[in-house]
Formats: structure tokens, C-alpha cells, sequence
């Protein structure tokens, strides 16, 4: 049997810090191929046009190391907690992505996606909290 410890400060920073990298690799991610607008998934030669535009970049690769990191975060992560509270705790990428993407990218974020990103917010909270009540009681 797998015993799991409850959330600790020290995964609780994993977390953030794999929310943070999640942050900083969708950003890479489309900053890698911002500007190019001719992929055409029907014609091969339009692929090909494609990886020879976006494998230049040195944001896909700083995109790409840094999902190898979130792995091997994410991996120890999984080793001390549950994944049932891993989740829920690591899903405030999808405050901080938002908010990156419209300060750097000028990307507009509506009144209901703002509304949808604050109960993310107030989940990961609830959540975590969860946890802690979870370890007073054992």
C-alpha cells in the first residue's frame, strides 16, 4: 500500500513553482509561434514550413526545458502527496496564465473568464484547506 503525507509547506511550494513553470512554458510556447499564421494540417509541405519556422525559436525550447522540469517536479510532487490534492493545488496555472498572457501578450480577459478564473481561485483555496483539516483531524 502507498502512503501519501498530507500537503506540507515544502510541496506546497512544488506546486507553486510547477504553476509557475506551466506558466512560464505556455508563454514560450506562444510567443514560439506568434506571428505564424500558414500551418495547414491538410498539406505536408505546410507542416514542414512550419517546423522550420518554429524549431529556430528560442522560445520553444526554453518551452520545452521547462516541461521537462514541471516533469520531474510534478513526478516528486506525486511521490508525497495525492493526486486528488495535487490537482486541484497545481491548477492555479489557470490564474496565472491568463494574467501573464494579458500583460505580455495585450490577450483580453472577459468578465465571465475572469468570473471562471476567481472560483479557480477560490477552489484551489478550498482545497487546500481541505487538506490541512484533513491533517488535524489524523
Amino acid at each position: 500500500m502507498i502512503v501519501k503525507r498530507n500537503l506540507t509547506f515544502k510541496i506546497l511550494i512544488f506546486l507553486i513553482s510547477t504553476d509557475l513553470m506551466e506558466t512560464v512554458a505556455q508563454f514560450c510556447f506562444k510567443k514560439s509561434v506568434a506571428g505564424v499564421h500558414f500551418l495547414n494540417a491538410g498539406n505536408i509541405s505546410g507542416f514542414f514550413l512550419f517546423l522550420k519556422t518554429v524549431l529556430p525559436s528560442p522560445f520553444l525550447w526554453v518551452g520545452l526545458i521547462t516541461v521537462l522540469a514541471i516533469f520531474i517536479t510534478w513526478a516528486t510532487i506525486l511521490s508525497k502527496i495525492d493526486l486528488s490534492v495535487a490537482v486541484p493545488v497545481a491548477s492555479f496555472s489557470y490564474v496565472t496564465i491568463p494574467l501573464v498572457c494579458s500583460i505580455f501578450l495585450h490577450e483580453r480577459i472577459s468578465a465571465l473568464r475572469g468570473y471562471g478564473i476567481f472560483c479557480i481561485l477560490v477552489g484551489v483555496v478550498l482545497v487546500s484547506a481541505s487538506t490541512r483539516h484533513k491533517e488535524k483531524r489524523a
